[in-house]
This record gives C-alpha cells, sequence and structure tokens, in this order.
C-alpha cells in the first residue's frame, strides 16, 4: 500500500466504526483527507481494534514520522550539565522518553485537529496510546492529580515512551501551592523515567498557554527542578527543554547560559 492507499483505508475503517458517520463523503485532496483522518482519530473513543488496521495505521504513522525528520541526541547540542534547548515539533525527537501536557483524564485531546501537544502526542503514536491511558485510569479509579505522571510505550513515534503529567493551572496569580505543583511535574517524570532506567527525557513547556502559568517562571522552576534531581544518583542524563514559541527558546537559552 502507498500512503493515499492508507489513509482512505483508514478514514474508511473509522468511519464504518460510527453509524452516523456512514456515507460521509471522503475529500478528494490529500489535505482534505488528512484533515479528517486525523479529527477521526481524536474523537476516537478508547477502544480494541482488529490487528489489520493497526498494522496499516502503524505503517502510515512511520512512514510520516520519517518524512516530517526524525532528531537524534546527536543533532542537539548540550551544555556541561547534559541540558539542552530545542525549539520544534517533541514528536520528532528520537529519546527515551517525551513528556505530554496531558490533562486529568489522561486520554487525549478530543478535540478534532486541535493543535494542543496532548493532540498531537496522541494522533502520532496511534490509537493504541489512548487505550493504554484509558486502561490506567480505569484500574485507578480517579482522576489524575496535578503533579505526578504516568508512562505508556510511545508506539509510533520515534521515542521509546510518553511520560504523562498534569500541571497546574493557574487562575490570576501565581500562588506557591501551583509552583510546587508544577515542580512536582518535573520530579515525578523524573523519577518515573529512572525507574525505567531511562537516560534521556524531552520536557514540553508544561502548564504555559492555556494553563496559564507565566512563561519565565514556568521555565525557572523547570529548570531549578531538573538540575536539583540530576545531582542524585540516577540513571537520567540528558534532559531536552522543548519549546514551540521564540520567547521560550529566549528564556531557556537565557536560563542555561
Amino acid at each position: 500500500m502507498k500512503q493515499a492507499e492508507r489513509r482512505e483505508y483508514m478514514i474508511r475503517r473509522l468511519l464504518d466504526e460510527k453509524p452516523e458517520y456512514r456515507g460521509m463523503e471522503i475529500p478528494a485532496d490529500e489535505g482534505g483527507q488528512r484533515r479528517l483522518l486525523r479529527g477521526l482519530m481524536n474523537v476516537r473513543m478508547p477502544g480494541e481494534i482488529d490487528g489489520n488496521f493497526l498494522r496499516v495505521q502503524d505503517e502510515y504513522l512511520q512512514e510520516e514520522a520519517a518524512e516530517k525528520g526524525v532528531v537524534t541526541l546527536d543533532d542537539i547540542s548540550f551544555n556541561e550539565e547534559g541540558l539542552a534547548v530545542w525549539q520544534g515539533d517533541i514528536t520528532r525527537l528520537s529519546v527515551d522518553a517525551i513528556v505530554n501536557a496531558a490533562n486529568s483524564g489522561m486520554t487525549g485531546c478530543y478535540v478534532p485537529n486541535h493543535t494542543c501537544i496532548d493532540n498531537c502526542i496522541h494522533t502520532f503514536a496511534g490509537v493504541q496510546l489512548r487505550l493504554d491511558c484509558a486502561k490506567i485510569m480505569q484500574k485507578q479509579g480517579y482522576e489524575e492529580p496535578t503533579g505526578q505522571a504516568k508512562i505508556t510505550p510511545a508506539y509510533n513515534l520515534p521515542c521509546k515512551y510518553v511520560l504523562h503529567t498534569v500541571g497546574p493551572i493557574v487562575d490570576g496569580r501565581v500562588t506557591s501551592e501551583d509552583e510546587e505543583l508544577l515542580a512536582s511535574c518535573y520530579r515525578s517524570c523524573l523519577e518515573l523515567a529512572a525507574e525505567k532506567g531511562l537516560s534521556s527525557v524531552a520536557f514540553c513547556c508544561i502548564s504555559t498557554g492555556v494553563f496559564h502559568f507565566p512563561n519565565e517562571r514556568a521555565a525557572e522552576i523547570a529548570v531549578e527542578t531538573v538540575k536539583e534531581f540530576l545531582q542524585t544518583e540516577t540513571s537520567v542524563k540528558r534532559v531536552i527543554f522543548n519549546v514551540f514559541k521564540d520567547i521560550d527558546r529566549d528564556i531557556y537559552h537565557e536560563l542555561l547560559k
């Protein structure tokens, strides 16, 4: 199968899962098909699906990843402390684990084609990731508390694992509790990574953006917490602060000078 054939196959299969979607017209153009496929993956509830779909999906997503370009540790410049800033799409990073800024439900973003990191990670990992997260949450029996973390396989992402953590939502002034909860997100992820014997972790900017944590203070807490953790005996030797916006890139560069 070529990519276009895989894409159309997946769209038809996902449309067939929902009676209300059957008969929906598939766009003729590639861009429209990509948006429809991603939207269908985003709204799909956690659930099993047959091996043939997973095979086609995995082939499709792995080829997509290769086309985007995989970024390895050798492509990134680290300082003497093992820290680095990298600006770009976190789903391209070939590291031991990337960090997902999750919500308390922990099963990803259900908004079709949303651009948040939670949506991107679940989309490009594949439908297996949402099911894994749902099983973890079902076993836990309650929503994920702020400041803790869970770990799952990364499936079709270039990294090995995804660390999912729920950051604090700031309502007005940042409190000391907000700051401690954010620090706890970083510690919890690093502790889980160390338990797995992982050596490299890439953090996104947890709680900034729609969670309203001020960018500069969030970065200060991130760097302080990571540096403190790396002073302990741990398998984690390299930590990447992944940024998307120029403002965050400049803040982290200044902090790591």
